[in-house]
């Protein structure tokens, strides 16, 4: 881990796929496993789960200090952005986190719908711009654009079962 000497370069990363089983949260795992080997702090949270947790620091009147705790980590995961909706309490938990977090510490994303359809996740289009600047500036975007992996097992297993002589 950093002694925090030296000032950081921020390094978010965003697995963009319309698709579901495509891989991403297994690749935001992995990254996750690498950083802990290299001594980095990583938490792997899904979005939803992550977003209550705010709320109830909100309602708690303890949200900046939920925040400041978050800090301790160099990165944060944030599994399936894209299953919070439109409700103007959750995103702007969720924005609050993604400000807080730009150009200090490290933010990895995954989310099954592309940049062009958050407008589904936040209320505000001008919360919905931002965000996406937000995580986008110094990023580096991975898409995960193939065959959803449990799709194609499905398929391969009913193949296999549909050629199978049963006697």
């Amino acid at each position: 881990m950093d002694s925090g000497s030296e000032p950081r370069t921020p390094d978010t990363r965003h697995c963009d796929a319309v698709l579901s089983g495509v891989g991403k949260t297994h690749l935001a795992a992995a990254i996750g496993a690498a950083l802990v080997e290299s001594g980095r702090r990583v938490l792997f949270s899904r979005t939803t789960d992550m977003v209550q947790k705010l709320q109830a620091a909100r309602r708690d009147l303890i949200l900046p200090a939920t925040l400041t705790k978050l800090d301790r980590y160099d990165a944060l995961i944030l599994d399936d952005l894209g299953y919070v909706r439109k409700d103007q309490a959750e995103t702007s938990v969720l924005f609050e986190l993604i400000a807080e977090r730009y150009e200090r510490r490290s933010l990895i994303v995954t989310c099954n719908q592309p940049f062009s359809e958050w407008n589904q996740i936040f209320p505000d289009p001008a919360m919905t711009v931002a965000a996406i600047d937000r995580i986008v500036h110094h990023a580096t975007i991975i898409e995960c654009n193939t065959e959803s992996y449990r799709r194609r097992t499905a398929t391969k297993n009913q193949d296999t079962e549909n050629t199978t002589t049963k006697i």
